[in-house]
């Protein structure tokens, strides 16, 4: 898989951001299909640096309910990438 159809976005929270300063790790939403391996290509190949750990994690879609009725949200997958010490990526 190409690395712009693995990595969908980076997920900037106030954790993520968090991390990303103290502990060097950072968090994207990836293709639910992507394996860690898949992951890590990706990230190396698309911001050159070299990725120490991927960790992942699937989360759940469901049902919930606004003022015009019920919406469905679809199945999602995160992953946390940790980089090599030295290592950035400049998101902005």
């Amino acid at each position: 898989m190409l690395p712009h159809h693995v990595i969908k976005k980076p997920l900037l929270t106030e954790k993520s951001t968090g991390e990303m300063n103290d502990a060097n790790v950072y968090t994207f939403e990836v293709d639910r299909r992507a394996t860690k391996d898949d992951i890590r290509d990706a990230v190396e190949r698309a911001y050159g640096v070299k990725v120490v750990k991927v960790a992942t994690q699937r989360r759940k879609g469901g049902r919930s309910r606004n003022k015009f009725g019920w919406v469905e949200h679809a199945v999602s997958k995160k992953a946390t990438v940790r980089l090599k010490d030295g290592d950035v990526i400049e998101l902005f």
